[in-house]
Formats: structure tokens, C-alpha cells, sequence
């Protein structure tokens, strides 16, 4: 029988307005995360919080630990007891213990909520897919930032809607938040 848990990676304070890395539309995906949160705790399922910080805070003065920026939202704050997981690298699973938590808690599928999409949510997606979770990404809690790549700018909408395509191709099942609840 399939257990999932959920993955809420990184939807803290840097990303939104006044963060020092504001990505496009963090307010709607951290709803929609709450939503998805929300279902979860009703549920009474594993939940794990993911939180960047700075590896290296002289070099990148921002996911400082302690500091406002580095703080998880609090539209999916964290409440007592839920599991959270701070991390150094855009792959959840990299030195956190995220794996152990889910194998102890006997979790067969994954549901990945999170910013930034391009990012993070691809690294940890990916990796979940490799341990041998079947992983669920609910593409509209997640948000991105425009790139740009040999002079050209490539539209934050742009590259959300392509990390989800190539995921959805081999790795997950991309829905949106309203497909999965009432799945």
C-alpha cells in the first residue's frame, strides 16, 4: 500500500517581495502550498520542511541562519512538531536525513511543493525519482525567476513551465493543486 508524505522545499522569505531573491508569483504557490499542507496534516501524514541556508554567508549574504530572509513563510510555517530539515545544496536529500525520514516513516510516494522551481524543486525531484519514490509535483505551488543564458532572458513563466514539462516526462506526475485534492 502507497504512503506518501510531503515535501515543502524552501518557500521562505527570501523569495518574496523585499527577499534578497524574490521570484515570480511566491504569494500564489505559498498558498496553494497551504492548501496542500493543509490536506496533509488532515490527514495526519508525514510532513517534512525543507529550509536553505547560506553554506557560505560572506560569499552569499542571503539564507543567512537566524536571519528574517532565511525564515519559512508564514503561509506553510512549520508547527510544532512537524519535521524540518535544513539544507545546503538544491538537492533536499544531500546531507539532511530527509531519506532516512521518509524510509522510517515508510513512504512510498512523495509530493513536492516548493521554490525554486528551476532549481531545488528539480534537484530534489529528481533524486526522490532515483531513490525509488514515485513522486507527485504539484506544479502551482512552485515559482521561479526569469534566467538568462548567453544574453538572453529566458521569462521566469517560461522556465517554470519547462522544469515541470521535463520532469513530468520521466521523473513525476505534474498536477496542480486543485487536480491533486480532489484526486
Amino acid at each position: 500500500m502507497s504512503k506518501q508524505a510531503l515535501i515543502i522545499i524552501d518557500i521562505q522569505n527570501e523569495y518574496f517581495e523585499n527577499g534578497g531573491l524574490p521570484l515570480i508569483n511566491p504569494v500564489e504557490a505559498s498558498i496553494n502550498a497551504r492548501k496542500v499542507l493543509s490536506h496533509f496534516r488532515e490527514n495526519d501524514l508525514p510532513i517534512a520542511h525543507i529550509q536553505h541556508l547560506s553554506a557560505n554567508p560572506e560569499a552569499m549574504p542571503i539564507f543567512v541562519e537566524g536571519t528574517k530572509g532565511a525564515e519559512i513563510h508564514k503561509n506553510v510555517k512549520p508547527l510544532d512538531g512537524e519535521k524540518v530539515f535544513k539544507k545546503y545544496y538544491p538537492n533536499s536529500f544531500r546531507d539532511t536525513g530527509l531519506l532516512d525520514y521518509l524510509q522510517e516513516n515508510d513512504v512510498t510516494e512523495v509530493v513536492i511543493t516548493g521554490m525554486m522551481t528551476h532549481m531545488c524543486v528539480d534537484a530534489t525531484t529528481r533524486a526522490a525519482f532515483d531513490f525509488g519514490f514515485n513522486v507527485t509535483v504539484i506544479g502551482d505551488t512552485c515559482a521561479s525567476r526569469d534566467l538568462e543564458i548567453n544574453g538572453i532572458t529566458v521569462k521566469a513563466d517560461d522556465v517554470h513551465h519547462a522544469i515541470l514539462a521535463a520532469l513530468d516526462f520521466f521523473s513525476a506526475d505534474v498536477k496542480n493543486t486543485k487536480d491533486y485534492l480532489l484526486a
